[in-house]
């Protein structure tokens, strides 16, 4: 069974399809991936968004696997790109080189591994500053410029990119101007031990399931649209635009435990991603509408990585994701009329 839509398809049956799609997509990773529902509800999001995430888990959680079979899923091209020390820029984007043509000699464009739909970015943290700037054109214009040629990516263009929580010598810690192009910063945990125990007896047996191409890129570029096109009541807009505002220090909204812990705070993509992610959010559950509820979901994900925390927030143990249970505690919600 395809789920694959034609130009003519309408916006109702486009939802219908990605609803009834959701099932779908959950039972092709299950053939590979055991547990992770909030993870692989993060990842759809962000894709059927437009997004790009960044992925915090130890070693041997199945991150890789994972982002390649979404790939598989939505039939994109998929790349993997290894983050060394000595990894170079052009390793990444391409670069321009010497051949003989039909006129003669001349420089031609080789294309580098970053010309493909999806990216994984793996262990982004452990390459020098240069080569991780190679990716901000990237994820911001989708192209890439040498010789000051621009070369455009293919679309839909995503990029995922690892973090290894552990063994952090010898590794270059992204810049917020980077962290921030990120919608979100998606933490994968060890699983529980029932499932634990089905990874174990699943990957020491046979060989799984090939996985189904449920859908195309034309797919995910019209849903892209089609979120867009959600409405969102304008005190929820407002409450998005708060959450953030809040985590700012030294600003008139921010609680008192905001400038005790935080040196710098969420800027204003982190609304926009809130917005964006609570429409996917609402069309993935068949809904219409957003909720705060949407919103609050994803409030993780989206500040975790934009919230920097000072010395005396690590000194006292604080975490981010203490800072941001107390953020949705300390800011109004919408009016009752809008949760529903």
């Amino acid at each position: 069974m395809s789920f694959t839509t034609s130009p003519h398809t309408t916006e109702e049956q486009t939802v219908e399809q990605i609803k009834a799609g959701r099932a779908r997509i959950q039972g092709e990773l299950s053939k590979v991936i055991v547990g992770q529902k909030d993870v692989i509800e993060q990842l759809l999001i962000a894709l059927f968004a437009g997004g790009h995430c960044l992925i915090t888990g130890a070693p041997g959680l199945a991150k890789t696997l994972l982002v390649k079979s979404i790939a598989q899923i939505f039939h994109l091209k998929f790349q993997r790109i290894q983050f060394t020390p000595d990894l170079m820029p052009a390793d990444i984007t391409g670069t321009e080189i010497l051949q003989e043509t039909s006129e003669g000699r001349r420089m031609t464009f080789v294309a580098g591994p970053v010309f493909a739909n999806m990216i994984l970015a793996d262990e982004i943290n452990r390459t020098p500053p240069k080569t991780q700037a190679a990716l901000l054109e990237a994820m911001q214009e989708h192209q890439v410029t040498a010789a000051g040629v621009r070369h455009a990516l293919p679309e839909p263009f995503f990029v995922l990119a690892t973090q290894n929580p552990i063994e952090m010598e010898g590794t270059y810690p992204l810049p917020e101007a980077q962290l921030d192009r990120f919608m979100f910063n998606v933490v994968i945990d060890y699983l529980p031990e029932d499932d634990e125990v089905e990874v174990v007896k699943q990957t020491t047996a046979g060989k799984p399931e090939p996985i189904e191409a449920l859908f195309t890129g034309e797919d995910v570029l019209r849903f892209h649209d089609l979120v867009r096109k959600v409405p969102i009541a304008q005190d929820l807009i407002r409450y998005a635009v708060r959450l953030a505002a809040a985590s700012r220090p030294r600003q008139s909204a921010a609680p008192d435990f905001v400038n005790e812990w935080i040196s710098w705070g969420a800027g204003l993509r982190a609304g926009q991603f809130l917005v964006l992610g609570a429409k996917v959010r609402a069309l993935l559950q068949g809904r219409a509408h957003v909720t705060v509820e949407d919103i609050q979901m994803l409030a993780y994900p989206t500040l975790r990585h934009r919230i920097l925390l000072n010395y005396r927030a690590e000194a006292e143990g604080v975490t981010v994701d203490g800072v941001i249970k107390k953020l949705l505690e300390a800011v109004e919600t919408a009016p009752a009329a809008v949760r529903k």
